[in-house]
């Protein structure tokens, strides 16, 4: 039969360009991740933390139950391009859209505008954002096991892929690019609205709106055409169900069926604090070590803190790329489980000394041994992150062979709207968990405001109010993250299926497909291990 199925793969070319596709869809999540959920609604458009953190918990809730339908409408998909990429085509122009939509909201702060109005357009605006989200989220992440059948390949393409991913939080500059454009749309406002006077604090806030709107539409339109190019480059070499008729009902039982990927999502679902570090990673860069502006960065520890906020932005990306890279190699040589669990109970401890750290040098956390210390720490949790989202994409990917196998069917779709699914559940789950701590302190609506205005007088952002909104910032991306963390490992320890088994499992697969396509004998496992090895 010699190897010709082994080299049924993707080319350097559709490698390259699903890679692009996956950072520009990344740059696109962070602009509203980072950007309209961390830092726009609380602290723009003075949304109270508690409605935004209700109006991100509902918005992912219904994600998490949207994502297991588009799963099945992906797997129900059968056209001349395949069953991911007609989403992956037409699809991120809409969503591009949709995102610079989120921002334009409460344009005009003045004192006839409606609160609720603003608030009801930003939970509209989220979910449908979502929404449109999923209907490419799935495709994106289902076609990497479409593009290959080689297992070491297909543990490339997703490493690769979460890099792409891991390099698209560079999105996160949407975050601070808004206080450098603030002077090109200064004075563009007159100094009555709507026959209402205009004061001089609305007028600075409106004049930030414009800054940010313009910086959202020119990272969006960008991110959207590399986004495009995943569709247009990729190809779908695993066949499909030729005819797939499971409804939505079938399709939930499947997941909750299959043992191996049901552990995962109950490992998932405890680790969801995680999504802490970083839904706060701008937000924390922004107040604590810019006293909230990146303009005042030049002027602090004679331009010091340029370097320091560099250290600390460095161990946030950095360490998880690495993670990234090396995760596709140590699969070759442990078990997937092994190394999953390694990732977990060992990033619980990083995490978890991060608020040691803060309590142990708040009172001079912004000195080069306290951001040395914290960076340190914040690196080594980063890096857990970056190995837990590679091993859970491949082990995802094993999950689809399994229930192959066992079945008879391949739910593409279906099994990486699992994924999908929580990462928006725990987003969800740790913007309630923000929420709440934020309204404990009191760090939202007006009085948010008010700190604003005293840092823009000279205040220290760790020194107000005692330091009680530095510590709960803190607080938010260490302790509940590590116990978060230490939970996740538990239903693992029975995870229910072995490499070996998925070895054997996927070289029956493989010779069943080959024998299809060729009319040939189907080969046992044993046979095509040894034609494997062999080569």
């Amino acid at each position: 039969m010699g190897t010709k199925v082994y080299k049924n793969t993707y080319t350097g070319k559709e490698l390259f360009g699903y890679l692009v596709g996956m950072f520009g869809q990344n740059m696109i999540y962070q602009v509203i991740a980072a950007g309209l959920v961390s830092v726009y609604l609380g602290t723009v458009l003075y949304i109270p933390a508690a409605a935004v953190s209700v109006i991100i918990f509902v918005a992912r809730i219904w994600d998490a139950i949207n994502d297991p339908m588009m799963g099945t409408i992906v797997d129900r998909t059968h056209t001349k391009w395949g069953k991911c990429r007609p989403y992956l085509i037409i699809f991120p122009g809409i969503i591009g859209v949709m995102t610079v939509l989120c921002f334009m909201n409460g344009i005009y702060t003045n004192p006839g505008a409606s609160k609720a109005l603003i608030i009801a357009w930003a939970a509209a605006s989220y979910i449908i954002w979502g929404m449109l989200f999923t209907v490419c989220d799935i495709p994106l992440w289902g076609i990497t096991s479409l593009m290959t059948e080689d297992e070491n390949d297909r543990a490339k393409i997703i490493g690769l892929a979460r890099m792409a991913a891991g390099v698209g939080g560079i999105g996160t500059v949407v975050s601070f690019i808004p206080d450098f454009l603030k002077g090109m749309f200064k004075g563009k406002y007159n100094a009555m609205v709507d026959g209402v006077n205009y004061t001089q604090q609305m007028a600075n806030n409106d004049t930030k709106k414009a800054a940010w709107i313009a910086t959202v539409v020119i990272i969006t339109v960008v991110s959207t055409i590399l986004f495009e190019v995943a569709g247009l480059v990729t190809r779908e070499r695993v066949p499909g169900d030729a005819e797939d008729k499971r409804g939505i009902i079938d399709n939930f039982k499947i997941m909750w069926g299959c043992l191996p990927f049901r552990k995962i999502l109950i490992s998932g679902v405890l680790r969801s604090p995680l999504q802490l570090l970083m839904i706060l990673a701008m937000p924390l860069m922004l107040y604590y070590y810019t006293d909230n502006s990146f303009n005042n960065v030049g002027n602090l520890d004679g331009g010091q803190r340029i370097m320091k906020i560099g250290l600390i932005g460095l161990a946030v990306f950095i360490p998880q790329f690495a993670a990234m890279a090396v995760t596709p190699n140590l699969v070759k040589k442990y078990e997937n489980k092994a190394i999953y669990n390694f990732f977990t109970l060992a990033g619980a401890v990083p995490y978890a000394l991060i608020f040691v750290a803060y309590l142990l040098f708040k009172g001079n956390l912004l000195g080069w041994a306290g951001i040395v210390i914290t960076a340190v720490c914040i690196g080594l949790a980063s890096a857990s992150m970056g190995g837990i989202n590679v091993m859970q994409s491949i082990m995802i990917a094993d999950c689809v062979d399994y229930e192959e196998y066992h079945k008879g069917y391949r739910p593409d779709g279906v099994f990486f709207s699992g994924q999908s699914f929580l990462t928006k559940l725990s987003g969800g789950i740790a913007a309630l968990i923000q929420g709440i701590v934020y309204t404990v302190v009191k760090f939202s609506g007006e009085n948010l405001d008010n700190i604003n205005y005293r840092l823009t007088q000279g205040e220290q952002f760790f020194k107000i109010d005692g330091g009680k909104y530095a510590a709960a910032m803190f607080f938010l991306i260490s302790i509940p993250v590590a116990v978060g963390m230490l939970l996740s490992a538990i239903p693992m320890k029975s995870y229910g299926m072995t490499d070996s088994e998925h070895n054997r499992m996927l070289a029956e697969l493989v010779s069943k497909r080959e024998a299809a396509r060729n009319g040939a004998a189907v080969e046992s496992a044993e046979e095509v291990q040894a034609r494997i090895e062999e080569n």
